[in-house]
């Protein structure tokens, strides 16, 4: 058995072995400790890791066992996926996203509704010609809103989980974007005729992707084709009540509803 290593993750102390902390190879932790990433060392001499300290004992609980153990009263989920996703244990990740699943569907009634709105812009930039030459263009550029809010806090997060948006080259879940758990507010464009890669990060403008089919939405129709895919999963079906079949068809509202 190798000898016991202790870590400092954000202020609290934690000692285990090496084989458990390079069990999944593929992990931030486990590039760490097997030599392919450098580590830093508070003044005892600990390998340092400036995150939270408290829910990491469920992250090397799940190093040691493979098993994902919440206590009943766990409130803590969001962070908990945030650390999981920055240490990159995707069995640990995949394991929270079916436990979300399950809490969500553990539910009593829900209400979905999701306001849609569209507008045309122009948008301005410059393309270049030649070296040195550049001349003024301009495009016009399809927007989208949407607001969702739901009773059901966990099937927000969950819709969190499978929408990302493209900005600066990079995704990111719009799970960040969550400040209110009963309210989500999305803003995004089409992909824009002519309009170069970097124009996107310089005018700050937004796609929206899904996960895991890796699909640009870049419609109101794809939008709303993927969320009725994702709340109907969890139990949700159409408000026969509410909205009129002409505003649903024209897609600027939606209500969906889930009874237990």
């Amino acid at each position: 058995m190798s000898d016991p290593i202790t870590l400092n993750v954000g202020g609290k102390l934690y000692t285990t072995s090496l084989a458990t902390l390079t069990s999944f190879p593929d992990s931030m932790l486990g590039a760490m400790f097997s030599g392919k990433m450098p580590t830093k060392r508070d003044s005892q001499g600990n390998c340092f890791i400036d995150r939270d300290g408290k829910v990491f004992r469920y992250i090397l609980n799940f190093l040691r066992t493979s098993h994902l153990d919440l206590p009943e009263d766990f409130q803590e989920m969001g962070l908990l996926r945030r650390e999981a996703d920055f240490y990159q244990v995707q069995p640990l990740i995949k394991a929270l996203q079916e436990k979300e699943v399950e809490l969500s569907k553990a539910e009593k009634n829900a209400m979905l509704n999701i306001t849609l709105n569209q507008r045309v812009q122009t948008v301005h930039f410059t393309v270049r010609e030649a070296p040195q030459i550049y001349s003024l263009s301009s495009s016009s550029m399809e927007v989208f809103n949407a607001n969702i809010f739901s009773t059901s806090c966990l099937f927000l997060k969950l819709l969190g989980s499978k929408l990302f948006y493209c900005s600066n080259g990079n995704l990111s879940s719009i799970t960040s974007h969550l400040q209110d758990p009963n309210h989500l507010t999305l803003d995004w464009v089409a992909n824009v005729e002519g309009l170069p890669e970097e124009e996107y990060t310089k005018q700050n403008l937004k796609r929206l992707w899904v996960v895991p089919s890796n699909k640009q939405i870049n419609s109101f129709q794809v939008f709303v084709e993927e969320v009725l895919k994702i709340a109907l999963s969890d139990g949700f079906c159409i408000d026969s009540s509410h909205p009129h079949a002409l505003d649903f068809m024209s897609n600027k509202i939606i209500r969906l509803i889930r009874y237990r």
